[in-house]
């Protein structure tokens, strides 16, 4: 795709940063930019997404059990840990 392309000015401790971020990322500096500018936005949802989360959520309302707090607090802890196993569920 071909963008029209802008210089954007800033100074020389962020452009530092950015390209060490890039360099890290094995990615551009525009890349970076573009993905920290996304973090902003809300992520885009299709229908069916959107359908499916507001069936989990009318389950939950109408009373259907969920997996408290603490069981998946202590599962995600596990995460990165050389023995964190997926997540087996109820």
């Amino acid at each position: 795709m071909n963008q029209p392309m802008r210089k954007i000015e800033v100074d020389e401790a962020t452009a530092q940063a950015l390209e060490r971020r890039a360099a890290e990322m094995g990615t551009s500096v525009a890349a970076v930019v573009s993905e920290l500018v996304l973090l902003d936005q809300p992520p885009a949802a299709s229908p069916t997404e959107l359908a499916e989360l507001d069936r989990r959520w009318a389950k939950i309302k109408a009373g259907e059990a969920t997996i408290p707090h603490e069981k998946v607090a202590s599962w995600l802890e596990t995460w990165g840990d050389r023995n964190s196993e997926p997540w087996q569920g109820e």
